[in-house]
């Protein structure tokens, strides 16, 4: 012993070995060191199979299986199977670091932990593999590298061909075919296909964290986790891009960051063709063909195929709110969602359109936008062949114009055209069930069940909150009111749309013209104007129209209702904006002034049409002689002196006329109503335009004068008589 003893002070290794240069002082160390190379595990578990080259490494395996740990710390009660586990743990509670770096001061608890952390000041590589040129900076992960070469692999799968060393792998590997779990959790049930899983899987439900920082006690269940939370402080990235210069901490990060340059998509989908860079993005697609959708919520019974979307629904149960936005106090369930909120506050517009310069708050809406340059109408309906832009534009037309599809000339029963109802609400539910992937708090209620019911006026639905929104209809509770101004109404999401009257924020815009707006609907009425969509018709006249509104209006020409009802004078007309126009007539406001002339209307119409005189805009012509004007009514009176249409005719003498206010002047010859009076000396006249002739007698204002000898007059007639005077010889 005091020979071997000795060799620790002189250095000597006499013993070599001859395949790789390995040099040890003792002659049983050269003897295991070599069963990495010939592969010998002579020890094996009669358990599982597994086999090793020493003793002492089963030894400690079968601690696995039955659980033995028999050291145990004094103060916290950890308990590990080997001492030398102990002994490291122990020193999280002393503080001990005796490892410290001569360069820098960096100072540890593991000689490990300093072995990696001097790698970072000199950066070496000094274990090169002579076979393939693998190089790497720790001594055990080139022995494990080595053992590739070297071992025999004796066991191969006989699904996919793929071979391993030893029997227990072959096992393992199996139920990757099979989809075997045979180790399951026993708190919530979740199953494994390896126990080391289900180990670390039960620290999540026991809160142990075995592994901890020493520079900032993070702590974390598995050391590799800890190995890379330690580049933190270190800030190691040994792996560097070589095309943009990225560098990262581990080497599948640059591996998946190289596929964004090559383009490299490894996996493939075997039935559709699809491929994508990882291997998990891959399981998540061939669920799309299976339909497997393994994750349920034990509420409600939803199911997903990812658990992600899992997290997100289960928060509509909870109602949590993670993700608030600190200036208006909005909260939504997922940060992408927080992120799109942002943007409505800062106005950024990060992608911009190459083509016209037209520039978004989202990516998304780029893509759409960039369609209306291309044309691409993606959405196409199976039914009638209809194309769009969007999705949603596409599901609002299989609602709403579905059924228009139907032959009309079939004669049907209620009940047949009840259940053709219901098939096409299942058919349109179905195609919005297989849209409707990532977002698990959009899908729409796909059952006609509707258990919830108002006590006042039946009223039924399927969400309890439907129910509660609908009961302050009749108990007139309003909630929710404006901090500003002090308006309330009965839902929050009315308020939302009401604050942005005080910001002035418009979210939603128009990605052909730039419009903006509060609601959405109203974007989605405004974006007909550029589709020409108009998927409401009236079904006496066949007139077509794009607001639902408007059909309304128009069903009133037909019915001759009048709703509305001046309290002045009994004035009735079918609109409400006209009920409005009237009511000025009474009060003699008239809100609409030019800038020009300072002239006011009682319509914005009117005050369109005057503005046209100012800028000599004349939008309406005759096809027939080139005639132009400003308004569309003169352009049909116009167009009746080629025609000889004369609408207007007199019950009593039978004079016709192109105009109404011809006919009202012409009926008071018959009346003798003169209703133009002269203020000065009472003279009364039928028109209006004798009355201003006869104020001029008073006023002495002559307004037409003549351009050869300056000759005034007041009428027109007057000058053309005295032009005449000019011309004879």
């Amino acid at each position: 012993m005091l020979v071997r003893h000795m060799k620790t002070h002189t250095g000597e290794k006499p013993h070599s070995c001859e395949v790789c240069g390995y040099s040890c002082s003792e002659k049983s160390m050269l003897m295991r060191h070599m069963k990495t190379h010939t592969g010998e595990k002579p020890h094996s578990c009669e358990v599982c199979g597994y086999s090793c080259s020493e003793k002492s490494m089963l030894v400690r395996h079968m601690k696995t299986h039955t659980g033995e740990k028999p050291h145990s710390c004094k103060v916290c009660g950890y308990s590990c199977s080997e001492k030398s586990m102990l002994m490291r743990h122990m020193k999280t509670h002393t503080g001990e670091k005796p490892h410290s770096c001569e360069v820098c001061g960096y100072s540890c608890s593991r000689k490990s932990t300093l072995v990696r952390h001097m790698k970072t000041h000199y950066g070496g590589k000094q274990h090169t593999c002579e076979v393939c040129k693998y190089t790497c900076s720790e001594k055990y992960k080139f022995l494990r590298h080595m053992k590739m070469h070297a071992e025999k692999k004796l066991h191969s799968c006989e699904v996919c061909g793929y071979s391993c060393s030893e029997k227990y792998k072959l096992m393992r590997h199996m139920r990757t075919h099979t989809g075997e779990k045979p180790h399951t959790c026993e708190v919530c049930g979740y199953s494994f296909s390896e126990k080391a899983t289900l180990v670390r899987h039960m620290r999540t439900h026991t809160g142990e964290k075995r592994h901890s920082c020493e520079l900032c006690a993070y702590s974390c269940y598995e050391k590799s986790m800890l190995m890379r939370h330690m580049k933190t402080h270190t800030e190691e990235k040994s792996h560097a891009c070589k095309v943009r210069g990225y560098s990262f901490s581990g080497k599948l990060k640059l591996v998946k960051h190289m596929r964004t340059h090559t383009g490299d998509r490894p996996h493939t989908c075997e039935l559709c063709g699809y491929s994508c860079s990882g291997k998990s993005k891959l399981l998540r697609h061939m669920r799309t063909h299976t339909g497997e959708k393994p994750h349920t919520c034990e509420v409600c019974g939803y199911s997903c195929s990812e658990r992600s979307m899992l997290v997100r629904h289960m928060r509509t149960h909870t109602g949590e709110k993670r993700h608030s936005c600190e200036l208006c106090g909005y909260s939504c369930y997922e940060k992408s969602m927080l992120v799109r909120h942002m943007t409505s506050h800062t106005s950024e517009k990060p992608h911009t359109c190459e083509v016209c310069g037209h520039s978004f708050s989202l990516k998304s809406s780029l893509v759409r936008h960039i369609r209306t340059h291309t044309g691409e109408k993606p959405h196409t309906c199976d039914v009638c062949g209809y194309s769009c832009f969007r999705k949603s534009d596409l599901i609002r037309h299989m609602k709403t114009r579905l059924l228009t599809h139907l032959p009309c000339q079939i004669a049907m029963s209620y009940m047949e055209i009840i259940m053709i109802q219901i098939a096409i609400m299942e058919f349109v539910n179905s195609f919005i069930e297989k849209s409707v992937t990532r977002n698990p708090v959009n899908i729409i209620i796909r059952t006609m069940e509707k258990p919830y019911s108002c006590e006042v006026c039946e009223y039924t639905c399927s969400k309890k909150s439907d129910l509660v929104r609908h009961v302050r209809i009749h108990t007139g509770e309003k909630p929710h009111s404006c901090k500003v101004c002090g308006y309330a109404c009965s839902q929050k999401s009315d308020l939302v749309k009401h604050i942005r009257t005080h910001t002035g924020v418009k979210p939603h815009s128009c990605e052909v013209c730039g419009y903006s707006c509060i609601e959405k609907s109203n974007l989605h009425r405004h974006m007909r104007t550029h589709t020409g969509e108009k998927p409401h018709s009236c079904e006496l006249c066949g007139h077509t129209c794009s607001k639902k509104s408007d059909l309304v209006r128009h069903i009133r020409i037909h019915t001759g209702e009048k709703p509305h009802t001046c309290e002045v004078c009994g004035y009735s007309c079918s609109t409400r904006s006209s009920l409005i126009a009237h009511m000025r007539t009474h009060t003699g406001e008239k809100p609409h002034s030019c800038e020009e002339c300072e002239y006011t209307y009682l319509k914005k119409s009117d005050l369109v049409r005057h503005v046209r005189t100012h800028i000599g805009e004349k939008p309406h012509s005759c096809e027939v002689c080139g005639y132009a004007c400003f308004q569309k009514s003169d352009l049909v009176k116009h167009i009746r002196t080629h025609t000889g249409v004369k609408p207007h005719c007199c019950e009593i003498c039978g004079y016709s006329c192109i105009e109404k206010s011809n006919l009202l002047r012409h009926m008071r010859t018959h009346t003798g109503e003169k209703p133009h009076s002269c203020e000065v000396c009472g003279y009364s006249c039928s028109k209006n335009s004798d009355l201003v002739r006869h104020i001029r007698t008073h006023t002495g204002e002559k307004p037409h004068s003549c351009e050869v000898c300056g000759y005034s007059c007041s009428t027109i007639s007057s000058l053309i008589a005295h032009m005449r005077t000019h011309t004879w010889p």
